[in-house]
């Protein structure tokens, strides 16, 4: 094992979270070792290597970021359509995400052996960027290393020229799973551009599909049936889907998503021959859009849904 790599069973009590200093390897439920992999400043070329090549025979990619909070609201009214929006953009263009995690499974939900997860960890300091604390502190209660992030940040404009060639993004074929998630896709949507936010909503929407032509979003598949509502832990709970790794760090995060995609996609959305009909839910993103009020199905105990924030 790698000098680096903690070792941990997420059964076991630990006492304190795993740092996201070093790759981590944990046992999976059903006794495989799994590693989730830190990636910062100085192994991201390597990384990104990896990557591209396993991208080819897993296409579909779960994803979380871990961000600083939410520290503005848009001057609109609270009841605008586009409000959600607004307040996503004015808080992405404020601040700065500390940290990017993305699994990878194959169309059974398989994940890749060995390593199927990264965890991007950016350059952030407490002493210059902006940040809720109430955020903060909770990342730094789930293991998050801010004097490493520090001093070993990922810059988030090299990790945009490396995504952009990775096969990962503007390409049809591959897959993009979510939850709730459109700080999420803020965030990378500014990492790929380097840029802020369009001002408008449909803008945002085009530039979405544009490097992410094909994205699920499990909050709003909940949103279509009856009998699943709240976080994605709650969701996953629900469905079985058993975490791995740490809470609120993106990596656990990440493989958590990928679980829960399919065991939901599995449970409610086949056809009469057994195969995931992804058409029900393609390119929805729960809370935007025309989601910015979401009606549930007759007989869930919630008959309408209208997001303010995003619930994790």
């Amino acid at each position: 094992m790698d000098p680096s790599t903690q070792s941990f069973t997420p059964s076991a009590d630990t006492g304190n979270p795993p740092s996201n200093t070093a790759h981590c390897r944990f046992k999976t439920p059903s006794g495989k070792s799994l590693e989730i992999r830190n990636v910062w400043s100085d192994n991201l070329l390597q990384e990104f290597d990896v990557i591209r090549s396993l991208v080819e025979t897993h296409r579909y990619i779960a994803m979380d970021t871990e961000f600083p909070g939410v520290v503005a609201r848009p001057v609109s009214e609270t009841f605008a359509s586009d409000y959600h929006y607004q307040s996503l953009k004015c808080n992405v263009d404020l601040l700065r995400i500390i940290q990017l995690g993305i699994a990878f499974a194959d169309e059974k939900g398989e994940f890749a052996e060995g390593c199927p997860c990264w965890q991007f960890n950016f350059k952030f300091s407490l002493s210059s960027d902006m940040f809720a604390q109430d955020s903060i502190d909770l990342l730094v209660k789930s293991g998050i290393s801010f004097e490493t992030h520090e001093t070993r940040g990922i810059d988030p404009v090299k990790f945009g020229e490396l995504i952009m060639t990775s096969g990962l993004v503007l390409e049809d074929r591959v897959v993009w799973t979510s939850f709730h998630s459109g700080y999420d896709y803020g965030y990378l949507l500014k990492l790929l551009t380097s840029s802020p936010l369009p001002n408008e909503e449909k803008d945002f929407f085009d530039l979405l599909y544009k490097y992410f032509p094909t994205i699920y979003d499990i909050k709003y598949m909940a949103s279509l049936v009856d009998g699943f509502w709240g976080g994605l832990q709650r969701t996953a709970d629900d469905l079985g889907a058993v975490r791995i790794g740490p809470e609120h760090q993106a990596g656990s995060d990440a493989l958590l998503t990928m679980s829960t995609y399919f065991a939901l996609a599995k449970a409610k959305f086949t056809d009469e021959h057994g195969n995931i009909d992804e058409s029900r839910y393609k390119n929805e993103l729960f809370g935007y859009g025309s989601n910015h009020t979401v009606r549930r199905s007759k007989g869930n105990q919630n008959t309408s849904v209208v997001t303010n924030g995003e619930e994790k």
